[in-house]
């Protein structure tokens, strides 16, 4: 086996941090979560982790970043594709259920949030990759629409933050009570593509 080049074993390492601190901030908590803890259970030393990232917050942002690309992926999967309106919003709907109130992942992302709002620089950073979730439902939302021949009821960007917001709303309502149900998300999701049934 060819040994790793500098730039293949760096980003090999960088892998292994965010994945061992994924592990760990949404099982412990983000607070509870120190970087040695991170690097002892990767197996590096924590100067590794300071190669990599600036400090904790920018390897929390780092873990977000990775969770919320698995989750758009997911998204994009359930809706996207061949298949009758009916079958997509149905494989939206279980997505949600599957998804929407993840207990470990909501609560560290808002532990987080709740942390990062003293610091202003960490909130440009947050507001800049909330912008770019936006961006990413508002150019599904307008595929989806172009696919299925429907007229959004309202902008697309505008569609993408209603949904955005509802299904933040709604896990964090998930958290308190796993019962509440996410079928209200695929029925704004009806409306939103004028598919009043």
């Amino acid at each position: 086996m060819a040994r790793l080049s500098r730039v293949e074993s760096q980003e090999l390492t960088r892998e292994r941090l965010v994945a061992t601190a994924r592990t760990l901030f949404l099982r412990n908590g983000y607070a509870a979560t120190s970087l040695s803890d991170v690097a002892e259970t990767a197996g590096y030393s924590k100067g590794a982790v300071y190669s990599n990232f600036r400090n904790k917050d920018y390897l929390c942002l780092a873990v977000l970043d990775d969770i919320r690309a698995e989750q758009l992926a997911l998204l994009t999967d359930s809706v996207m594709g061949d298949g009758p309106a009916d079958d997509r919003l149905a494989a939206f709907t279980a997505w949600g259920e599957a998804h929407i109130g993840d207990e470990a992942w909501t609560t560290f992302e808002v532990e987080f949030l709740t942390r990062a709002r003293h610091d202003e620089e960490l909130r440009r950073e947050i507001t800049a990759r909330a912008g770019m979730i936006r961006e990413v439902l508002t150019q599904l939302l307008e595929a989806l629409a172009q696919e299925l021949d429907a007229r959004l009821a309202m902008p697309a960007d505008q569609a993408a933050m209603t949904l955005l917001s509802l299904g933040i709303g709604l896990g964090i309502q998930r958290v308190a009570d796993p019962a509440v149900p996410t079928t209200v998300l695929t029925d704004t999701l009806r409306l939103i593509l004028g598919m009043n049934h």
